[in-house]
């Protein structure tokens, strides 16, 4: 019992002081993280980026995904960091990640080996590369199949969005 509860504080500890509020939630299917997170509010902008640990230009980019977070931050706005690591990868890598990185956005890791199922759901233009961006409100989408350099460059995609 002493073991199962200090496994419990230990992965309970792992995910709070990862610096997220909520554990990073794993989807095992598209279908289910589409259902999830892929809103169609008509008057909140979201924009979700599709990253890996192992990537080095998402890697390279997420602190521009960040500061853009902090600078959209009360406004109706989300920012969801979508993980393509593998779901084993989630305690020895992708939380220690976030952890050292200090991401605050919310992240959730797609365990999906199916690629070729869904990419074209996000985009037809998707090559199957990342790091990919995705901005929309409502109906309104744009899609970015590259990696941002700077803040500013990120936010001259985001702005249109608020600017109707």
């Amino acid at each position: 019992m002493k073991n199962l509860l200090f496994s419990f504080l230990a992965c309970f500890f792992a995910y709070t002081s990862s610096g997220q509020s909520t554990p990073i939630k794993v989807y095992h299917s598209f279908d289910e993280m589409e259902a999830a997170i892929l809103k169609h509010d008509n008057d909140t902008t979201y924009v979700i980026n599709f990253w890996a640990t192992w990537c080095g230009p998402c890697v390279k980019e997420l602190p521009y995904f960040e500061a853009a977070a902090a600078a959209y931050a009360g406004k109706k706005f989300k920012m969801i960091l979508v993980s393509l690591d593998f779901a084993e990868q989630l305690d020895k890598k992708v939380i220690p990640f976030v952890k050292d990185h200090k991401i605050q956005s919310e992240i959730v890791l797609l365990d999906d080996q199916q690629a070729n199922k869904w990419i074209d759901r996000i985009s037809p233009e998707w090559s199957g590369a990342i790091p990919i961006t995705l901005v929309y409100q409502g109906e309104k989408r744009a899609f970015y199949e590259k990696e941002f350099h700077s803040v500013k460059e990120l936010e001259e995609i985001i702005n249109p969005f608020f600017n109707n």
